[in-house]
């Protein structure tokens, strides 16, 4: 007998790549296959190749075809589920591969839309493809999640990820999501596992991330006499052409050079010349990233589609599995050099003076300490001659959105609005210098079961810690360097620092660690967020700008000391704290 003879096999994404390689590695050991995608025409090609493989040897098994699926539609992914259901289909083993390439350029420039929908494929199609599984999964269930290492090996080792800022904070959130499944699945003997390949050869990488990544470098500084916005201009149209024939490059940098030309009120003919170098400088540098890429692994080799769909169907191997419940394996093989991104306490400087500045914090507060912590840190403001502004979500309880307001300037505002929070940021110039942004996230609810969650519960999850932080973030760099996200050359003069504080780790005598893991998932997702819009204003753009991150609480369970929160605050404004590397601060913990 084959090895996965009657065996259901359920892969997102398998219309082509990595997916439709493990669809075909499962379907030769004798599995039924179900897949599913956005687009029809690619899965039907893979259906008919499956149905070839079953033929071939022999194993009667059967190919179910789900098009227009996205897995980040709550519906599209629920309705599939209830017609395996009711055609009374148990799923054996399902494997999230679903993925998106996301905005590939700097954060201050990356559309928030396209940003939200990044993470939404990515980990909230993980959550929601894995949750609504169980509604046709029984014990002895495995759920395989392809993920990646690049941006979070461990939760205290970083690598930042340039021009990739959502792409990092899901995929760090979306290990420590498989690291939670683990805890909340086991009662129901299902496992969960992850597997981080690394750099693997696909069209993506050679055709979409490396060349866009080589085009924001461009953009960055302009290239030739182009600014950065007609540089952008121009890559929306000629980054595709790498690879194609000579005669559709030329006809593809003329069309360009004429949207160019008219927007400039230039030579076409000119700007075509230029263009032809853009392309060329763009392809030199996407061949570069993947050569000092490759230079990181002994072999010098990325992996295949099939080593990849080979460690896949060894995961869900029944012993295996059981043995890696819970892990987060490395296959990526790069050796990547990592600074010291992660610290515990932040070092002791002398009180600064705040006089004349303006620090202004979001708050999306969750309980009563949340709101203690911005009376104690905003009162540590104006004790030092500085300006405390609160602007609080709608989401904070009534209670404490009173608490606050008697105490600063205040108002409550919607903070998933990106045009609200400008508006509102824009006017605290009217009181001061607004040289400092906190944004306070709130805790992760004590009482909170993932898999249990409705897809509400789990969309506000994300608003709450990821995409409202992104949002505040955005809002502040417009506020810092106005006009910046089009002329990046701008952030060379700016300045200004933002801090992001939460969520909480548990606190308490007897922490467990599913409650641990839990707000893991969310802290997973800040930790290499900050890291790679850190190194893109210090590496990139060469500006004083900083981000900082604070994750209060220790693993003992210990109450976060708002004065360590403080001392890290006059540590933040400093011109040590930009020159350093160090930009995510575990302030409650203790190295020994």
């Amino acid at each position: 007998m084959l090895k996965f003879q009657n065996k259901v096999i359920l892969v997102t994404g398998s219309g082509t790549g990595i997916g439709q390689t493990v669809a075909k590695l499962f379907a030769e050991n004798g599995a039924s296959i179900i897949i599913l995608g956005r687009r029809k025409e690619p899965l039907e090609e893979t259906k008919k190749i499956l149905d070839e493989i079953i033929a071939k040897v022999g194993s009667n098994a059967k190919v179910w075809l789900f098009p227009g699926v996205d897995v980040s539609d709550e519906a599209g992914v629920s309705q599939m589920y209830e017609e395996l259901k009711k055609a009374n289909v148990a799923v054996d083993i399902v494997i999230n591969n679903a993925g998106v390439s996301g905005p590939v350029t700097c954060f201050s420039n990356a559309p928030l839309e396209e940003f939200k929908s990044a993470v939404a494929i990515h980990l909230t199609g993980t959550f929601w493809t894995s949750s609504q599984a169980l509604k046709v999964m029984k014990q002895g269930g495995k759920i395989i999640t392809i993920s990646t290492f690049f941006t979070e090996e461990r939760p205290f080792e970083q690598r930042p990820y340039r021009f990739r800022s959502p792409y990092t904070a899901a995929q760090g959130a979306k290990n420590r999501l498989v690291e939670a499944m683990s805890w909340e699945l086991t009662e129901k003997g299902i496992v969960s596992i992850a597997t981080n390949p690394g750099p693997v050869h696909s069209d993506r990488i050679y055709k979409t991330v490396y060349p866009k990544a080589a085009a924001e470098f461009l953009r960055v500084s302009g290239f030739e006499d182009l600014s950065p916005a007609e540089v952008d201009t121009a890559n929306k149209e000629i980054v595709g052409l790498l690879g194609e024939s000579e005669q559709t490059v030329k006809d593809g940098i003329n069309k360009a050079a004429q949207i160019v030309a008219k927007a400039k009120n230039g030579d076409a003919e000119k700007i075509a010349q230029t263009l032809t170098k853009q392309l060329s400088k763009i392809q030199e540098i996407a061949e570069k990233v993947q050569k000092n890429t490759s230079f990181m692994i002994a072999d010098r080799q990325f992996l295949s589609q099939t080593q990849v769909a080979q460690t896949v169907i060894a995961l869900a191997d029944d012993d295996i599995a059981k043995t890696l419940n819970g892990k987060v394996i490395p296959g990526d093989r790069v050796f990547y050099p990592v600074k010291p991104h992660i610290a515990s306490d932040a070092p002791m400087v002398h009180q600064p003076d705040f006089t004349s500045q303006v620090f202004v914090f979001t708050i999306d507060a969750t309980d009563k300490s949340d709101a203690d912590r911005v009376l104690f840190l905003g009162q540590h403001v104006e004790k030092n001659g500085g300006k405390a502004v609160c602007f609080i979500s709608e989401n904070t309880p009534k209670e404490y959105q009173d608490q606050i307001s008697a105490k600063f300037h205040s108002h409550v505002v919607n903070l998933k609005k990106p045009e609200e929070v400008q508006r509102w940021l824009n006017a605290a110039k009217n009181m001061g210098k607004a040289s400092t942004i906190i944004h306070i996230t709130g805790k992760v609810p004590q009482n909170l079961k993932i898999m249990e969650s409705s897809r509400k519960e789990w969309d506000d999850l994300v608003d709450k810690f990821i995409n409202t932080p992104a949002t505040v973030l955005q809002s502040m760099l417009e506020l810092f360097v106005p006009g910046g996200s089009k002329d990046p050359r701008l952030y060379k003069s700016g300045s200004g620092t933002a801090v992001i504080i939460g969520p909480d780790l548990p606190t308490g005598p007897k922490v467990s660690g599913a409650d641990r893991a839990r707000v893991e998932v969310f802290r997973g997702a800040l930790r290499p967020f900050t890291t790679t819009i850190n190194q893109e204003f210090s590496d990139v753009l060469k500006s004083k700008i900083r981000s900082f991150l604070v994750l209060p609480g220790s693993i003992e369970g210990k109450e976060s000391s708002n004065e360590k929160i403080a001392q890290a605050l006059n540590y933040f404004v400093t011109d040590a704290a930009r020159n350093s590397s160090e930009v995510t601060f575990c302030i409650d913990e203790t190295r020994e």
